[in-house]
């Protein structure tokens, strides 16, 4: 939808976290003494402006029929029933959709089930180290809103895009960067199927004048690929150098020189909770991989760091995922030591020892990180590593990824040093 489009709208925001707020104060900008409607699951909201309307607390979806236009943001589900009337009424759009739509800039859409941040993270290192006026925005914390109105024709803007996003967008980046799909949030979609069709919004709505990078490993990318006009370049790695892989493919697009894209690439620390290297406590190599909240993830972490790893920590929020591959990859490793985290810890033990009665030589089940770690302190050889990769989502016992990676962190350097 076209910025003027939105003057003659009465307009709701629905949700108000941080890219609802975004949007708000994007609107205000837009239209200063406009009547908005903002609407959240939240009691109370600390707001001290004129010329809004408030729809909280339980019934905050009662309203949306009084209004042309909701903003919605991703975290809203999309099978409650009024915000599905909406959608067939045509009336939802979203932060993405606009930005999409009004930025005269060039987009570098980055999605996939896993390796997003780090490859949107690495492709804005090479741009920038190339001299672009290059931004990076969007599920990495950063909401497009809030850099519409400043943008301008040469800028470009690197945006992770989650599947949340992608729902039902009508238009595509110019060049997109496609990683992976793997089953995941399927408590918020119908099925493993919806969840793709949402993840392909990055690529069918493309031109032949566009770009998509593309996962040509991952048999659900190559299929939805098929559907894009888009000038296709595939590119194939294991989990943890795929991200290095695609953004080498997007320096190329920009003519990047080889010699600055290497450094780059040589140069880059990977994010936080990403297979991130704690240190050495008691002879004991502590990895944080927080962020691996599917089995593949968890799969490639073990692949990557070898037969050093002797203890892993996984287990978490139940998302309807199958572990059975998880479970062969851990009989075939050098893992000695399973510690269990509620809920979906239980299953996973169950998958192990479906497959081998006996299973690994220990497994724990626990209920805080504290407990976890003492344990893996008493349990890992000098020399081994401990690796936090839990192949669950982190809400069982957790706040977020970062909660459990940061208390993950703290207490291995408590015992550590004690």
């Amino acid at each position: 939808m076209k910025l003027n489009e939105l003057k003659n709208k009465k307009i709701l925001i629905l949700g108000f976290g941080r890219e609802g707020r975004d949007t708000f104060f994007f609107l205000r900008k837009l239209f200063p003494n406009k009547v908005l409607g903002i609407a959240d699951k939240l009691e109370i909201l600390e707001l001290k402006y004129k010329n809004i309307k408030l729809h909280l607390g339980k019934d905050y979806l009662k309203d949306l029929k009084d209004y042309d236009l909701i903003i919605k943001s991703p975290g809203i589900p999309i099978h409650l029933k009024e915000i599905e009337k909406a959608f067939k009424e045509g009336k939802i759009t979203s932060q993405t959709e606009i930005f999409l739509e009004n930025c005269p800039g060039k987009i570098v859409g980055v999605t996939g089930t896993k390796g997003k941040s780090t490859t949107a993270s690495l492709i804005y290192e090479i741009l920038k180290n190339a001299g672009f006026k290059v931004y990076l925005l969007g599920n990495i914390e950063k909401p497009v809103l809030s850099y519409l109105l400043k943008a301008r024709k040469g800028d470009i803007f690197v945006c992770e895009l989650s599947s949340h996003q992608l729902y039902n967008l009508k238009k595509s980046p110019q060049i997109a960067v496609f990683l992976n799909v793997y089953p995941e949030h399927l408590d918020y979609y119908k099925d493993l199927k919806e969840y793709a069709k949402a993840k392909a919004n990055i690529a069918i709505h493309q031109s032949k004048n566009d770009f998509l990078i593309y996962n040509s490993g991952n048999k659900i990318v190559r299929e939805i690929v098929k559907k894009s006009k888009a000038r296709k370049i595939a590119v194939k790695g294991e989990y943890y150098d795929l991200d290095r892989k695609a953004a080498e493919a997007v320096g190329k697009i920009f003519k990047v020189k080889d010699s600055i894209i290497s450094k780059t690439i040589k140069n880059f620390k990977n994010l936080p909770h990403r297979l991130e290297l704690v240190g050495t406590f008691k002879g004991i190599i502590f990895y944080n991989d927080a962020l691996a909240t599917i089995p593949e993830a968890t799969m490639g972490a073990i692949k990557t760091l070898g037969d050093r790893v002797e203890t892993i920590m996984l287990g978490g929020f139940e998302r309807n995922i199958d572990f059975k591959n998880l479970a062969k990859k851990i009989l075939k490793s050098k893992i000695k030591n399973v510690i269990l985290f509620p809920t979906t810890g239980k299953k996973i033990w169950q998958e192990i020892v479906k497959l081998k009665s006996r299973g690994v030589a220990k497994h724990f089940f626990v209920n805080n990180m504290k407990d976890a770690v003492k344990l893996a302190f008493e349990n890992t050889g000098k020399g081994k590593i401990c690796l936090l990769s839990t192949a669950s989502s982190s809400f069982s016992i957790f706040k977020d990824y970062r909660e459990k990676g940061d208390l993950f962190k703290k207490y291995v350097k408590y015992y550590g040093q004690n």
